[in-house]
Order: structure tokens, then sequence, then C-alpha cells
């Protein structure tokens, strides 16, 4: 049989898609990567994954896994593969609220997940602007960030446990729910942020973490980013960590968002060049019970110590929500990036970490390297500040290859020169290759290319992302 016949014996003929049935999978959300897969694959369970992964490795057939598809490095191109979607995967198959722990299937859609636990007053408070699609398959192959990284960590310090399927279509049993087993490698660790290439998730065992009862979140500008980052340690001793969110949104970031969604306002009377989204959230109830004179405590804190922080001027400016509708406004203008970021063409976008001290001397590093290269060259930032986490895009005049690999590699060299890394949370894909080759430690990469071909010898595993070309 060919193996197109092998897959629908395997799953179906329905869930077998080709031509113009795999449409939804041709292109990724951004329509820059043509994806064209030889065929969509739709398993109902593992061990229709496994099937799969059978026919494919013995036959050397390229298979791309893929969830929401809502990434932006290139990580779902498959032309010639069988791309393999989760989607049908979708079975939320326990919530245990005592235990803090979530049972998921990997096609589950996050804010699906958001739904499910808050009936049970908890959260599972991984959270950015595509939790309406992106899926947990791909939020753990990724080791997806977002905006509560400050407090809680990366998808990966949120996960106790992992269903795999390897290449060859052995199914690993990683399904812990312990929070300590020192029994060997840590496997789960290894396949988290390895963007399918080295197996396919199909389940996971995620921690929940109590539902906060109230919420304090301002917009606040002051004169520098290390103000900011000076202001940050402050929130955090005098709320015992509780800062769940801290957003750095510079003057080009707010301009654009001005000029390009509908409605948009600024956030202070009067402009200014480094504007903070700051929410702290108050989970024991002496911090969330309204106090005699109607102040929740964790909303009159950060009213208290902005207001010293004006009186010596350390702060400029500061508005606090003072209801859900404000606070919606105020994150609805941090999660319009994709939306200001990418809406100029041509751009060139990276995704950098920095230790916190080194984000600052970056800015005055980078922009004269930019202007040297492109004197016409703008640029925007947006930043998960508190992790030193920036999303830097720059919009050259020309859509040369080689000036915008030239810029590209300006801002490696200066993330490299401050030990930073030119890949924060959005992975490597496709589109970083080049800075992999360029910027990772030689033996790591050696390393990797050795665990590759250790567990996927066929190099079926969505074959071209994340190691380099030797």
């Amino acid at each position: 049989m060919d193996i197109l016949t092998q897959l629908q014996a395997a799953i179906g003929p329905a869930n077998v898609l080709t031509g113009d049935d795999t449409a939804k999978w041709q292109s990724d959300w951004m329509g820059v990567y043509a994806l064209d897969p030889l065929a969509v694959v739709r398993p109902a369970n593992t061990a229709q994954v496994s099937a799969v992964m059978e026919i494919a490795h013995a036959s050397g057939t390229p298979v791309t896994p893929v969830s929401g598809n809502t990434g932006i490095v290139g990580g779902t191109q498959a032309k010639g593969a069988i791309m393999l979607s989760l989607d049908r995967m979708n079975a939320i198959r326990d919530i245990r609220p005592d235990a803090r722990i979530a049972v998921v299937e990997a096609g589950v859609i996050l804010s699906s997940l958001h739904e499910a636990t808050a009936a049970h007053d908890l959260i599972f408070p991984l959270t950015f602007g595509a939790r309406g699609s992106a899926m947990i398959g791909g939020v753990l192959s990724t080791n997806a960030g977002g905006s509560n990284v400050l407090r809680y960590g990366n998808t990966r310090d949120l996960c106790l446990g992992i269903e795999v399927v390897l290449a060859d279509g052995r199914v690993m049993d990683l399904m812990s729910e312990l929070h300590k087993d020192n029994s060997g490698y840590n496997l789960r660790h290894l396949m988290i942020g390895a963007e399918g290439t080295l197996g396919v998730i199909t389940a996971a065992v995620m921690k929940l973490r109590p539902k906060p009862r109230a919420y304090a979140t301002a917009m606040l500008t002051v004169p520098s980013i290390d103000d900011a980052l000076t202001l940050l340690n402050t929130m955090q001793d005098i709320t015992g960590g509780a800062v769940e969110a801290f957003e750095y949104m510079p003057r080009t970031y707010i301009q654009g968002h001005m000029d390009r969604i509908a409605g948009a306002r600024e956030p202070f009377d009067a402009p200014h060049d480094v504007n903070i989204l700051i929410e702290v959230a108050a989970t024991a109830p002496r911090d969330a019970t309204p106090a005699d004179d109607g102040r929740i405590p964790v909303v009159a804190l950060l009213e208290d110590t902005l207001g010293a922080m004006l009186e010596n001027g350390t702060l400029l400016d500061a508005v606090i929500a003072q209801n859900d509708s404000q606070r919606s406004e105020m994150w609805a203008r941090r999660e319009a990036a994709a939306e200001i970021s990418h809406g100029v063409k041509p751009f060139v976008d990276t995704d950098i970490a920095l230790p916190l001290d080194k984000i600052a001397t970056f800015f005055d590093l980078i922009t004269p390297r930019i202007s040297a290269l492109d004197p016409d060259a703008t640029q925007l930032s947006v930043a998960h500040l508190g992790d030193g986490n920036i999303h830097f895009s720059m919009y050259p005049r020309s859509t040369d290859p080689a000036l915008h690999d030239a810029l590209m590699e300006a801002v490696e060299d200066v993330v490299q020169s401050l030990r930073g890394s030119f890949s924060a949370e959005h992975g490597i894909g496709t589109s970083k290759l080049t800075s992999m080759a360029r910027r990772k430690d030689a033996v790591a990469l050696d390393a990797m290319r050795a665990i590759k071909a250790a567990l996927d010898p066929n190099g079926i595993l969505n074959p071209g992302k994340v190691l380099p070309r030797r």
C-alpha cells in the first residue's frame, strides 16, 4: 500500500486530508510561511499517533506535528511531510483541585483550560495573546512564555509530566504527578522546548495555582528603564513576590498602538518614553477583602506605594485601574503587540533575553548599530521587562535580505556581548537557524545533534527545524 492508504487504514479515511481539504493548514497565521504538507492527519488518541509514527518511520516520511499553528518562527513548515494535527485530541481528562493538577491532551486550547480551571477557583497561569487558539502540545513544544512568567515561570515550570510518542511509534509514559522525582535523566524537560524534533507530545500533567481574589493593575511611567527595575524590585519586596506582570511599552510602541488600533488612546495625559503595565495579584483573603473604608488592601498597597513615589519624584505619573473595564483596556494595549509590531513591512523581528540590569545598555548599544547599517530604519519594542524578554523589531527601508541579515547579526552581537540569548520564548523553527549556527555554543550543538540522532535516527521528526545544518 502507498503511505496515504496505510494512514487511512490506521486512523480512518476521513482523518487523512489532502488537496483542498488541507487549506486550513497551508499557511502559518501570519501568512509568512507556506506549509505545503503531503497530507494532514488527525489522530483521535495516542494509539493512533503511534500508528502514524510507525508508518512514517518505516517509510522514511517526514512528520511535522502541529497544534494551534500560532508560532511565528516557521516551526510548522511541512513541504512533502505528513502534518500531524493534534486538534482532535482535546480532552481535559481530569482536574484534581486537591493536588492542583490538570491532566490534559495535547489538543486542548489554552483558553479552554483557563475556563475549566476557573470553575474550581484555580488557574492555569500561562497566558498570552494567542490563548484562544494555541494548544497545550504547542506551548509545551516551544516552552512558551507570556505575560506571567515573572511569577509563575515558563511552560516547562508548569508541567509535572508528559506522554510522548517517539519517532518509531513507541510511547514514552512520563505522566508523573510528582513534584520530586530524581530517577535519572529529566526526559520531560528534554522534550519540552524541542519543537517536535524529538517526539510528539500527546498529553501532559499541568500545575494549577490558586485563582487570585483581587488584582491591582496600573499604567505607570518613570524616567528610565533602570528606574523601572528599581520600582519592580520595590514592589516585589513589599508584596512578597506577588507581581504577576511588568510590561514595558516605549513611546514608539504607544504611538504604534495609537496609529494602528481603532479607538486606542494615550495611557497618560502627556506622552512619556517609558510606559509600564504592572499587575499585582492577591490570593490571600486578607489582601483581597475590602477594608472598612471600602479599599481593597492589595489595591491600596499599590496606590500608597505609587503615591509615595510620585511625591519623591521617582515616578512621573500613574493610572490605577478602578474596575475590570479599565484593567481590560490596559491589557488590550499590551496584547495588541503582534498587530502593532507586524503591521509594517518589511520588518526584522527578534525575540531576545537579557540580564535585567543590561536591558538599558542594550538599547544604548543597538541604536547606533542600526543607524550605521540603515540610517532610515526605525525600530519598535515591547518587553516582558520583569523577566528580561524583549520583542525588538526593526523596519529597514529596503527588502534586501543581506541588509536584514546584517541587522539581525548586529542584534546578536550586542546580545551576546551582554551574555543574553537571541531566542527567549518563540522558539527556533526555521527563522532562527542562522542565529543558531552563528551563536549557539558549538559543543552544545554537537550534543543536541547526538540526541537527535539517538532518538530520531531517520531524521523524520520536524526536519529542518531547531538544528542548523553542519
